[in-house]
């Protein structure tokens, strides 16, 4: 089985901002084939295509966080453990069912479908199979998160969670086109809003277009690792794949690097201020 998820950076953070990558994983295991209708290519549009990509300038400036390699159609890692579809299963798991909006729509811990291909499996699943793929992909990555996050508390007094998206295109509307970068904060809910501000500002600086928990406001990766009264918030970033993906939005394409610089400076702007708002409690 290849490894759920990579930790790039120190395990001890130089920096009190801690990167997430959770939906860019594309090792689809073979036995996927069997119960999929789809083959492994035609899941695309439930990746965050290359988002992994939009990392690399942070790790070269030493930042740490995960990446995942579990696909999102084995298992979302930004949804509840319980938030399933009770009609994907052969039996209830053990534990009180979550059906949230996400869920109901097709798109829970497993999806269930996804737009333009529709229904995506060709049998139901067993409670059993549903939890070894939360022992072994799920949990991992979230345990893992939560350790880096308090390794950066410790040494900082503060520490910051940025978890980053892509998005499809959004429509056009009548203001001057649709946003290029979403942050999003659960309306206030996982970061203080100044630290949201810095974040927009330091995108709104290259000229993109910002908005801010609209579309998406984050979801459950930022609702379990925020604690903003400990002083350790969590921020999303959605990217729209054009900015660092071709026509087909498939490859990467030239306006990669602007946009893993962009992630970078973002990262670094949000440290400082924490920096300054925490005093080291270690010596560096």
């Amino acid at each position: 089985m290849n490894a759920p998820f990579e930790r790039i950076g120190p395990a001890t953070p130089r920096w009190p901002v801690i990167l997430s990558v959770p939906h860019a994983g594309r090792a689809y295991p073979a036995g996927l084939a069997d119960d999929c209708r789809f083959p492994a290519h035609r899941l695309l549009t439930l990746e965050d295509r290359h988002a992994d990509l939009l990392a690399e300038e942070a790790w070269r400036q030493g930042f740490t966080g995960l990446v995942a390699h579990t696909p999102r159609a084995m298992i979302d890692l930004n949804r509840a453990e319980q938030d399933m579809d009770p009609g994907m299963l052969t039996a209830p798991l053990p534990r009180p069912a979550l059906l949230s909006a996400k869920a109901r729509g097709g798109l829970g811990l497993v999806p269930r479908r996804t737009a333009g291909l529709g229904e995506l499996w060709r049998r139901r699943f067993s409670p059993d199979e549903i939890e070894a793929r939360i022992e072994q992909h799920h949990r991992p990555y979230h345990t893992a998160l939560s350790a880096l996050l308090e390794a950066a508390h410790r040494h900082f007094g503060a520490a910051l969670l940025l978890d980053i998206h892509s998005m499809p295109p959004l429509p056009h509307d009548s203001l001057g086109g649709p946003p290029q970068i979403v942050i999003g904060d659960r309306f206030g809910r996982t970061a203080a809003s100044h630290l949201s501000e810095i974040a927009g500002s330091a995108a709104a600086a290259t000229g993109l277009r910002i908005a801010f928990n609209a579309p998406y406001a984050g979801g459950h990766i930022l609702d379990r690792h925020a604690v903003p009264a400990r002083g350790i918030h969590a921020l999303q970033i959605e990217i729209d794949r054009r900015l660092y993906l071709d026509r087909d939005l498939a490859h990467p394409a030239p306006g990669v690097q602007a946009m893993a610089q962009l992630v970078a400076q973002i990262a670094e702007a949000l440290s400082q201020t924490l920096r300054g708002t925490a005093l080291p409690i270690a010596a560096e």
